[in-house]
């Protein structure tokens, strides 16, 4: 039925919107795209959009509702409980590599790749520190009983995955190398640490920041470190987003914000601004056309009604305007 289909539609969204924001942690808005935005022959498109570190919105997925469009283009035809032939109801839904692309967009720095630890191919690498032959050997022993330690302990539903990187090279070449792939977690371990009982530890979310910490304190709290990551990265986000997410109740402040000042050179401007719009799309064009600014989604909640900033006429709710990409 088209209740049934547009309640699919609705269902996959708001599962991409969980992977984006508890596995990517990419704080995401939900929303329909207004009929110019609309995927050709759709009858709706619902949208998740992110904000990247450059306040410009992507967006990260989408799900439409066809109708029955492409079943008459196709000859879709089925069976109804009453025994008619009918024309059936279809979506059409799907993310792709852009997902991926706005997850490295919202946490990478200046030093590379920051990977959220719940999607991240390896948690945890362990790099030995040998800069004597006759203590190398004691030293990845170590390491492997490390290993095996943290292979033990559970996270996102799996065990820890861990590496141990003994490849022959400087200790600085091989650190950054790990940290230019985002990997979560660093641990080096030398001699004086096998004395001492502790490891040396970078955390992915804390920039090249690295500082001791008690060996064993790793291994029973590494479960929490990753929890603590994960959750700090989506924080991070969304404080971001919120920064950068403004309300305007004029056309003016409107075009004062997407303008940049130095127009030769434009410096990082703009971000989310949500305004109350009737709906005339000759306003949506005229945005698109003066600022590059579209509409990108008319959010699942649309606050109180309100006046349009450009016609004066009644709006049923504020929609949410940005540059993208």
């Amino acid at each position: 039925s088209p209740e049934e289909a547009m309640e699919e539609t609705r269902l996959i969204l708001k599962l991409y919107a969980d992977f984006a924001e508890n596995w990517l942690a990419m704080p995401v808005l939900c929303g329909e795209k207004t009929e110019s935005e609309r995927f050709p022959g759709a009858e709706c498109t619902l949208c998740i959009e992110a904000m990247m570190q450059d306040r410009k919105a992507l967006q990260a997925g989408t799900s439409h509702f066809l109708g029955q469009n492409f079943s008459k283009a196709c000859g879709i035809k089925f069976q109804s409980v009453e025994g008619k032939e009918e024309f059936g109801w279809t979506t059409s839904w799907g993310v792709s590599t852009r997902l991926i692309g706005g997850m490295i967009m919202t946490h990478a720095d200046d030093d590379g790749l920051v990977v959220p630890p719940k999607v991240a191919p390896t948690h945890v690498v362990i790099l030995p520190v040998t800069p004597k032959e006759e203590t190398r050997t004691q030293v990845l022993e170590a390491c492997d009983q490390l290993s095996k330690e943290l292979r033990d302990k559970e996270f996102a539903g799996g065990s820890i995955r861990v590496e141990i990187d003994d490849r022959d090279l400087r200790g600085g070449e091989k650190y950054w190398s790990w940290v230019k792939k985002g990997i979560p977690l660093t641990v080096e371990i030398g001699p004086r640490d096998l004395e001492n009982g502790t490891v040396f530890v970078g955390r992915r979310d804390h920039g090249s920041k690295r500082e001791g910490m008690e060996r064993q304190a790793l291994v029973d709290g590494v479960t929490n470190i990753l929890e603590e990551m994960q959750a700090n990265l989506f924080a991070r986000a969304l404080a971001f987003r919120e920064e950068n997410t403004v309300t305007i109740d004029s056309k003016e402040e409107l075009y004062a914000y997407f303008t940049p000042q130095n127009k030769s050179k434009p410096e990082m401007h703009g971000g989310f601004a949500l305004v109350h719009w009737d709906r005339d799309p000759q306003w949506e064009e005229q945005l698109k056309n003066d600022l590059k600014v579209t509409v990108r989604c008319i959010p699942e909640d649309l606050g109180e009604p309100g006046t349009c900033i450009f016609s004066g006429n009644e709006s049923p709710g504020r929609v949410v305007l940005a540059k993208s990409y």
